[in-house]
């Protein structure tokens, strides 16, 4: 399926943030009332996340078998999570849900499968509900088994225990990767991001490449914000780069205290999942 717009249209490096606060706010990871929090967080992600723990979570979660719901089942549960590495926010995920979606509902009204995304595109993190520690679930990812760009999140004080460290092939640039293989074939920290990704192919929703490619990397700060793991990206992963980016500003610039009421949206979003994520879903 083909989402029929060329994204040099649609990428608008100007987007205001929804509450007035000014962007440059965003993304403190370095001071801040939630930063102790924030920082443990990133040192046992940073510490655990190694290519046995990623492998071993692939296999772990790859068939989708843990349960069925359908997604606004699933949108529920998420009631109950807080981001515990989001420097920006303090409250359920489920708000920030439709504060996404509504922000590119309204950028984007000829697009619902772009509303769909902004809705759906954290739901990975139930598995934060399911029993998995928050480090294996929430926070950016990054590429295991090669080095670590300084792009990555307080990458020069949390990998210092990490096993991987001690090994120098996955200390070297391209690591355990052929140049320029393509991001599909790199293995990422494990967490929700990849488990959506799976849950969408599992189940075949019927979106365009582009939102699955916006639900895979959509954490992956180090390359659509940093610029760095360009010589692990194929053509395909550049010509998706500025849909990540378009996303990427809604998913964080639309946070702020001002909670939308998930009542009054249901409606609406129930049609868009009546149409490309229908019934229960394996998860």
């Amino acid at each position: 399926m083909q989402c029929g717009c060329d994204p040099s249209e649609i990428y608008r490096p100007d987007i205001d943030s929804q509450n007035g606060k000014p962007k440059e706010d965003f993304r403190n990871f370095k001071e801040g009332p939630l930063m102790d929090r924030v920082f443990n967080t990133y040192l046992l992600m940073h510490t655990h996340q190694t290519v046995e723990f990623v492998k071993k979570k692939n296999e772990e979660y790859g068939g989708c078998s843990l349960r069925r719901m359908t997604v606004m089942e699933t949108l529920d549960l998420l009631d109950t999570v807080v981001d515990e590495s989001d420097p920006d926010v303090d409250f359920p995920n489920s708000y920030h849900a439709y504060q996404t979606a509504e922000g590119i509902r309204k950028a984007h009204p000829d697009k619902d499968w772009f509303h769909l995304v902004g809705l759906i595109h954290d739901m990975g993190k139930i598995l934060a509900v399911l029993g998995e520690p928050q480090w294996a679930v929430v926070g950016d990812t990054f590429p295991v088994g090669c080095k670590v760009q300084d792009s990555v999140v307080l990458w020069d004080s949390t990998f210092h225990d990490n096993p991987d460290m001690k090994n120098p092939i996955y200390n070297s640039t391209y690591g355990i990767y052929p140049p320029n293989c393509g991001l599909e074939n790199v293995l990422m920290s494990w967490g929700h991001d990849e488990y959506m990704y799976k849950v969408m192919k599992q189940n075949n929703f019927a979106l365009p490449r582009e939102a699955f490619y916006m639900i895979r990397f959509h954490s992956f700060y180090p390359w659509h914000t940093g610029g760095d793991y360009m010589h692990l990206c194929n053509g395909e992963d550049l010509r998706m780069l500025p849909w990540v980016k378009e996303f990427n500003k809604f998913d964080l610039y639309t946070k702020c205290e001002d909670l939308p009421d998930p009542q009054e949206l249901k409606d609406y979003y129930q049609s868009l999942i009546d149409k490309y994520c229908p019934g229960k879903l394996q998860w």
